[in-house]
């Protein structure tokens, strides 16, 4: 993770933090890039880049930056408008781009902006070729510009949309006919295109949150803000409701009841109606440090094994993609289905839990029955020093003694934000309460340690 490159791509407020000059040197350099290595290779074509956006006002304006910077580099810009992530990543996969861009801060406020980078492959941007990109932005680097016919073109690419719907469309193994199906569209980037599909399988969809006007993507909507879709469900009878967030790589389900079904109960629905039908093989449940207690007991319960990795949908990916597994994700609702998707997919995920459904014939409160959550407590903590504090002795004898205390029947964890300069303590146990005890036992060592700012 570097300056500007975290686990989720160079995300910050628009105009300060993430500026439009920023978005245009990402641009220059991407273009410049692609353009040698096609030219080591002896390929004289344009670098062939493609870009998606939400529905964020400033969206157009990194756009409209990154485009500027792609055809100054004498690459081609191919334009997917406002599209989802996993969209972005499939055509980048799918249609031979040298890379994708989707421009979008995910679950966050409207101000905020991010831009995202994906390889060929429809994966998260190497490491390696991030770094370069960084020390571009902090260089006095000239880039050649492109001159005359070298001059990089911008294409209007929305039939690659309209590719990724019908790919998305041929996934489902039934038809939806009468089955009530919500969808909340977070005033984001499904707002068109997660009707479309539903509608396409026959479903009889009710959407909420579909009417983007640049400030309000995420306000008290989508998979962030899940309960306006549990009482749209319950009030308008549906079977089943999905929630997204911003860019559509999350998604959360409400069952028919009205109770949330978060990406924990989704990967066990998933991998149990998998093993059921016989096509999980000998695969492992990819999770984060951050899932459910409850996940794990039940996947023993099915002799389904699994995989921990750090936070961020990315090391999901890379673990998946290193040994072969077929499901993972994180209990955010960022799901990745092997052999389908590189990314996580909130509409592909949608299907996949909709498949489990149809298939079985029963509802997703039945699904979901098998799994219990543990009760769970997890604060934000502002730090004089994250590494310092993790190491402190005080802080580290109280994890030790939570740990002690709550045996096999809890856990404490503490880790470093990635996206923000804080530390998050949290814990599990068998009861709410307890969850807080544990927490705040950690929290005031940090205190007397003397590492404590304050509790966001």
């Amino acid at each position: 993770m570097g300056k500007y490159f975290g686990t989720d791509g160079f995300r910050g407020e628009a105009g300060i933090t993430l500026t439009a000059d920023h978005a245009y040197k990402v641009g220059r350099f991407l273009g410049w890039y692609y353009n040698m290595i096609r030219e080591r290779n002896n390929d004289h074509e344009p670098a062939r880049i493609v870009i998606g956006k939400d529905t964020r006002r400033s969206s157009y304006m990194f756009e409209y930056s990154l485009v500027a910077g792609l055809t100054a580099s004498g690459a081609d810009a191919y334009l997917l408008h406002v599209t989802t992530t996993p969209s972005v990543a499939y055509i980048a996969r799918v249609d031979d781009f040298d890379c994708g861009i989707m421009i979008s801060a995910s679950h966050n406020p409207y101000y905020d902006n991010g831009i995202k980078l994906l390889n060929g492959e429809g994966e998260k941007m190497e490491e390696s070729l991030l770094n370069k990109i960084e020390e571009y932005l902090d260089s006095d680097e000239q880039l050649p510009y492109a001159q005359r016919d070298q001059i990089g073109c911008t294409v209007d690419y929305a039939a690659g949309r309209n590719r990724y719907i019908g790919y998305l469309i041929s996934l489902a193994t039934r038809s939806y006919k009468g089955r009530r199906i919500g969808l909340d569209c977070a005033n984001g980037s499904t707002w068109q295109m997660a009707k479309s599909v539903f509608d396409a399988l026959g479903a009889d969809t009710y959407v909420l949150a579909n009417k983007p006007d640049g400030l309000n993507i995420n306000v008290d909507c989508g998979s962030t803000h899940i309960h306006n879709l549990q009482k749209f469900v319950v009030d308008n009878g549906l079977d089943v409701g999905f929630a997204f967030d911003g860019d559509a790589d999350r998604c959360l389900a409400v069952d028919e009841k009205g109770n949330e079904i978060n990406g924990d109960h989704i990967m066990y629905v998933c991998a149990k109606y998998m093993k059921e039908r016989g096509t999980f093989g000998n695969s492992k449940v990819v999770t984060t440090v951050m899932s459910n207690m409850g996940l794990y007991k039940a996947l023993d319960e099915l002799g389904i094994g699994y995989e921990k990795t750090a936070v961020g949908d990315k090391y999901v990916a890379e673990n998946m993609r290193q040994n072969g597994h077929l499901i993972g994700g994180e209990q955010s609702g960022h799901i990745i289905f092997g052999r389908l998707a590189n990314t996580g997919d909130g509409l592909l995920t949608a299907i996949k839990v909709m498949e489990a459904i149809t298939e079985t014939k029963e509802p997703l409160s039945v699904l979901a029955s098998g799994m219990t959550m543990y009760p769970q407590v997890l604060k934000n903590v502002i730090v004089t020093d994250k590494d310092e504090t993790l190491n402190d002795e005080k802080v580290k004898a109280a994890v030790a003694k939570a740990e002690a205390e709550l045996g096999d029947n809890g856990r404490v964890l503490l880790r470093k934000s990635g996206t923000e300069p804080l530390l998050r303590v949290m814990s599990e146990a068998s009861t709410h309460e307890l969850c807080e005890e544990k927490v705040d036992a950690i929290i005031a060592a940090m205190a007397d340690a003397g590492k404590l700012v304050r509790v966001k």
